[in-house]
């Protein structure tokens, strides 16, 4: 689909703030109200705009939450390549995200648990078993500096590092 330099304002503005209204975004843009709102439902329809979403900086609150990279190499099917195997594994309600890549590995799941041992079980009971499966190598996210664009740590000092000397 091909997008008008108006489009693709509209579509940046909302991406950086879900909540601004139609008559908001009509000051912004001097498109009208009605243009805006039709482009917004056509939009949704189309998953042009597949979700509106909240960023939270789960750090600040007291949450057990880990948040694992998993890179699986696959061993595609002739005939559906990676697509099939994909699709098998959006319908894991721990997967966050799936991603086809270039490099040592095929694919890189986004995982959340509650706690590395949940991830750790999640891999080895239901993804290493899957036939199509070659290998994982799992990474966990331990802090997030920076995300969607939204700085979480800025010039606040931080914990202060002991030195260590033998």
């Amino acid at each position: 689909m091909l997008l008008s330099e108006d489009d693709r304002r509209l579509l940046r503005i909302l991406s950086e703030d879900t909540r601004i209204t139609p008559e908001e975004l009509s000051l912004q843009t001097n498109l009208s109200v009605d243009y805006i709102t039709k482009k917004i439902k056509q939009w949704e329809k189309e998953k042009i705009i597949a979700k509106y979403s909240l960023l939270i900086n789960w750090e600040q609150l007291d949450t057990d939450r880990v948040t694992a990279l998993i890179d699986v190499k696959i061993n595609p099917q002739r005939g559906h390549g990676y697509d099939k195997i994909a699709k098998r594994f959006q319908r894991f309600p721990e997967i966050q995200s799936v991603f086809l890549l270039s490099g040592n590995s095929d694919l890189c799941l986004v995982i959340e648990g509650r706690n590395m041992h949940e991830v750790a079980q999640f891999v080895s009971d239901k993804l290493s078993p899957l036939e199509l499966v070659e290998s994982t190598s799992t990474r966990f996210i331990l802090r997030r500096y920076k995300e969607d664009g939204v700085e979480f740590f800025g010039e606040e000092k931080g914990p202060e590092r002991l030195m260590f000397t033998p």
